[in-house]
């Protein structure tokens, strides 16, 4: 997320060199970045945090939840932390940045929303269930986007071990497409103008289930909002407000 004069990076699970390679597709540079928000201390979220912080000439300061702090490993050179209670805001140049949590198998999870400039922008990514408090955080939101992980029947009979399938199908695991086009046809708001829906798995899963559920519950309610499938692997558009 950048507005004119500050630039933010959600998570790092890929490896510097990957981060500096797709920030450089889209005209940025990496040692410009003003902050990293962690939301939780998965590998898939955090392996090239330590790395990346440390790019440029100064250290990029790692924003996380006091309870997801101390499980995160960046390396022998551990990058100084800006912790807050999930549930908290706090400002990070021009954003507004208000966080909440979320049921996943992670010590503190959280999810964020960011203001700026009167825009509002919600990630809400790995999160077994939506929760009442989602709800009312992803409200008045312009731009969102939200995890659309499996497709239940792909899962059930795709390769992962059984205790595994349980973990994702629980309610501390990932949204189902299912899950996840029952909140686009309930409770997405109106406001929302472009929706992406992420998180996508490679095993169970294929993006035209995604994208298929998602425009029939949107078609359901007669919404015009832009559906973007974040497929897995390939850098998205730049979404521009």
């Amino acid at each position: 997320m950048a507005t004119g004069r500050t630039r933010i990076l959600i998570d790092a699970g890929l490896s510097r060199r990957e981060i500096t390679k797709r920030l450089a597709a889209i005209g940025e540079d990496i040692a410009a970045l003003d902050a990293i928000l962690v939301t939780h201390e998965h590998s898939d979220h955090t392996c090239g945090l330590g790395a990346v912080s440390r790019a440029g000439q100064r250290t990029i300061p790692i924003y996380t939840t006091r309870g997801s702090q101390p499980y995160i490993d960046c390396g022998e050179n551990q990058p100084p932390f800006e912790c807050f209670q999930a549930g908290c805001g706090f400002t990070v140049g021009d954003f507004n940045i208000g966080s909440f949590t979320i049921p996943h198998d992670a010590a503190d999870p959280v999810g964020y929303t960011l203001s700026a400039e009167g825009i509002k922008i919600a990630i809400a990514t790995d999160l077994g269930y939506v929760t009442d408090s989602l709800r009312v955080h992803l409200r008045h939101t312009d731009f969102l986007l939200l995890e659309s992980n499996h497709d239940l029947e792909m899962l059930r009979v795709g390769p992962y071990p059984w205790s595994v399938k349980q973990r994702v199908m629980s309610r501390r695991g990932h949204l189902s497409n299912e899950v996840a086009a029952d909140f686009i046809q309930k409770d997405l708001d109106t406001r929302v103008s472009t929706l992406v829906l992420g998180h996508i798995s490679e095993h169970n899963n294929h993006p035209e289930l995604v994208r298929n559920l998602a425009l029939k519950a949107l078609h359901g309610r007669t919404l015009f909002t832009k559906l973007i499938v974040a497929e897995p692997g390939v850098q998205s558009e730049v979404f521009c407000y």
